[in-house]
């Protein structure tokens, strides 16, 4: 390890002008590391973490030693290393790469939140007001930035239970009765890394789906309509 020449510190100080200083120096060793990031040119270590709590806020201290290291070939080999032994784990795709047809796990138990351009795609494709579809098909609660305005209501008020829209028998059958106007949280769900999926599913073979969702008032209104 190389000695640090304190008495050519000093001088470096002097002939500078800058307030470099023994004393500036840290040379505490670098124990409890918390996190290390490494970039192309750096490597940043942040480490002894400290955490004073007071009644209503908590005070968190860190130290941090930043090296470029692309410079110093003990470094670049070290971190090839690494990054190697990252390319010996680096995960194939997994086995459930996409849903098992007919699954449905994540429609229950899960509250897709529901945002204004949902709830208007939604209306579009039921063919219903904005506001009825809100009165009808979410759970309301406002959110600090006005965007989201609830979540999707259950067939019961268990939030165990299915979603409203989910049609089917059971596992294996089921779908969306929306699916073209679903809201955007439920487009954005992966099974990767799902710990729900039916894994009994077949991935394979043909998956048919059964007759869309259809508002119940619309059904009402129209048998009304008949009967005059």
């Amino acid at each position: 390890m190389e000695t640090i020449d304190l008495i050519a510190l000093r001088s470096f100080t002097r002939r500078t002008g800058q307030p470099t200083h023994p004393e500036l120096l840290d040379v505490r060793p670098i124990e409890h590391v918390n996190k290390i990031e490494i970039d192309e040119e750096h490597i940043t270590i942040e480490f002894d973490e400290k955490t004073d709590r007071y009644y209503n806020a908590n005070e968190i201290t860190k130290r941090e030693w930043v090296y470029k290291y692309n410079d110093d070939p003990e470094f670049v080999k070290a971190i090839a290393k690494v990054i190697d032994l990252a390319r010996k784990n680096f995960k194939v795709m997994p086995e459930n790469i996409t849903c098992p047809p007919g699954c449905a796990e994540c429609c229950s138990g899960y509250e897709p939140f529901v945002s204004k351009a949902d709830v208007q795609r939604l209306a579009d494709h039921l063919k219903m007001s904005y506001r009825d579809v809100v009165k009808e098909y979410v759970v309301e609660r406002p959110s600090a930035d006005g965007y989201h305005v609830g979540w999707l209501r259950k067939v019961t008020d268990d939030l165990a239970d299915k979603c409203v829209f989910l049609k089917g028998s059971g596992s294996g059958h089921y779908y969306c009765g929306v699916y073209e106007g679903r809201p955007h949280d439920c487009g954005e769900f992966t099974p990767i890394g799902c710990d729900d999926v039916d894994e009994e599913l077949s991935h394979e073979g043909e998956y048919k789906t059964g007759a869309p969702f259809r508002p119940k008032r619309r059904k009402a209104a129209a048998t009304r309509a008949a009967r005059r």
